[in-house]
């Protein structure tokens, strides 16, 4: 599913998902369920808009479609409130959490769904990535430590804040793109290769930075919900530092591959 609305060059995807569903040719069969990230992370940090978030739950409506929402890398925080929906005032019928919901880095995942939906058994439902009881702990000890009130939402904003303005004043200077929401941000580049470069070279500098996108063109962020604003700001000095070097790197690759001149 495409984010911002467009496929291709002014085609809606809300508008060209409902003419298949509704064109009995079309060869779409009707949908059981719309699955959705509201930010794609290794898709390319691409954001999904609020608009086209509530037009997607009218049409999964429409159609008898449930609305699941995978959470798993966004929620939990890293868009600023628990859930990274809530901003598009969604109402999912299933949504998927992990990675972050233990608070300590232990293996936890749970599906939440509506009542009505809950049609399994005693027993029934089964998994090998089921939370064993230090990770129910360390969980419930991170709902009671931050998610009391709206102060931790208020310190995700405020570090979110930092680091779209260093992002945006970096991008702007070297004709990239800056993608997210929260705090998964990246910078996206036309040329592939700087996303990579930049990752190698802000790893030799002490700094672990990933690349997402169909060709990895994406440097993506995702710094701890609890840095530091001095640690934040210390990891944004070397990814500046690393971009810098690896779009020296590409040009000096770029330089050797020329075909030098023939003088006669």
């Amino acid at each position: 599913m495409l984010f911002d609305g467009y496929l291709g060059a002014g085609i809606d995807t809300l508008d060209h998902l409902a003419l298949l569903l509704s064109d009995s040719s079309s060869g779409m069969d009707a949908p059981a369920a719309f699955v959705v990230e509201t930010v794609q992370g290794e898709g390319g940090v691409n954001v999904a808009s609020p608009e086209w978030l509530r037009g997607l739950q009218t049409l999964a409506h429409e159609h008898g479609a449930l609305l699941i929402v995978d959470d798993i890398q966004v929620g939990c925080g890293r868009t600023g409130a628990f859930f990274s929906f809530e901003e598009a005032s969604l109402h999912p019928d299933i949504v998927t959490l992990s990675k972050s919901l233990s608070g300590y880095g232990l293996p936890l995942a749970v599906t939440l769904i509506r009542p009505e939906l809950d049609v399994w058994d005693p027993g029934e439902h089964n998994g090998t990535f089921r939370g064993f009881n230090h990770a129910f702990v360390t969980a419930a000890a991170a709902i009671d430590e931050f998610w009391q009130d709206d102060h931790f939402t208020q310190e995700v904003d405020e570090k979110a804040a930092i680091m779209s303005a260093r992002l945006t004043r970096l991008a702007s200077s070297v004709g990239a793109e800056v993608r997210g929401r929260g705090l998964i941000q990246g910078i996206a580049f036309d040329d592939s290769r700087i996303a990579g470069a930049a990752s190698r070279a802000a790893f030799e500098r002490g700094l672990v930075i990933e690349t997402s996108g169909s060709d990895d063109e994406v440097l993506k962020l995702l710094p701890p919900l609890t840095i530091t604003h001095a640690d934040l700001k210390r990891g944004l000095e070397i990814m500046a530092a690393a971009v810098a070097s690896a779009i020296a790197e590409c040009e000096r690759r770029d330089a050797d591959a020329r075909p030098s001149a023939v003088l006669s």
